[in-house]
């Protein structure tokens, strides 16, 4: 959250951010809304929301707005230490740091080519080098664009808890909730794939390109279970040759 952009739209701990005065001015808006409303009502005889139950309401979810990026920080902080608790768990179970780079190391100890090898890419060999090479830029591109959406959805949060001020808009946070939920409960099943992979014959190279393809479909996983928002690269780009 360094970036001056990102800080722009955010602010800091201490408030600010242009998402902020945004939705402050929208929540402005509710209110006069209700006001102009409640006003009618006395000709109309059309009921409405007592007045202190909507002030009371405001004042709550104006400082739930406020707060909420501070909120969606320390869900983010809580979420990194667990990831870090299994990953220390997992380097006392396996003897080995649990992270990509020693991935990455075992891989490219096992499949690497050397410079004398004559490279056939039909071969039994060149096959597995292929998958894994294709399966880690898939990884690449997987995590790269759920960084990128875990970052889209922090920055609308105060959006997404305005969204529950009112009950026809309150489906919008159950899906921004559902969304990032999946993307970040990805952070925990991580580790434990990676004990699993280390835990595995690292001389297997089928069982290699296996542990590849798991976390490349990881987030296929989580979404059947928990519902929410794929980061899977290839999956949303074919889907979007399949819709044309």
């Amino acid at each position: 959250m360094d970036n001056k952009y990102i800080k722009s739209f955010i602010g800091d701990f201490s408030g600010g951010g242009k998402i902020i005065y945004l939705t402050d001015a929208l929540l402005i808006a509710i209110a006069l809304y209700f006001i102009i409303k409640y006003f009618f009502s006395a000709f109309s005889g059309v009921q409405t929301e007592r007045p202190f139950q909507f002030i009371f309401k405001l004042f709550v979810f104006a400082l739930i707005i406020n707060f909420s990026y501070t909120i969606c920080f320390c869900i983010i902080n809580f979420t990194n230490l667990i990831s870090s608790s299994l990953q220390e768990l997992g380097k006392d179970v396996v003897h080995s740091n649990i992270s990509f780079a020693e991935l990455i190391n075992k891989l490219n100890n096992k499949i690497s080519i050397s410079a004398s090898e004559n490279f056939d890419l039909f071969s039994f060999d060149g096959m597995i080098k292929t998958l894994a090479s294709i399966g880690l830029l898939s990884l690449l591109l997987n995590y790269s664009v759920r960084y990128v959406l875990i970052m889209f959805f922090i920055i609308s949060s105060p959006l997404a808890f305005l969204s529950l001020i009112n009950y026809s808009t309150n489906w919008i946070f159950k899906a921004w909730f559902k969304s990032l939920f999946s993307l970040l409960v990805i952070q925990v099943f991580l580790p434990l794939i990676f004990i699993v992979i280390f835990s595995i014959d690292m001389n297997n190279k089928i069982l290699f390109v296996g542990s590849i393809y798991t976390m490349t479909k990881i987030n296929d996983y989580v979404r059947e279970l928990f519902g929410g928002i794929s980061s899977d690269f290839s999956h949303n780009l074919q889907s979007q040759f399949l819709r044309r």
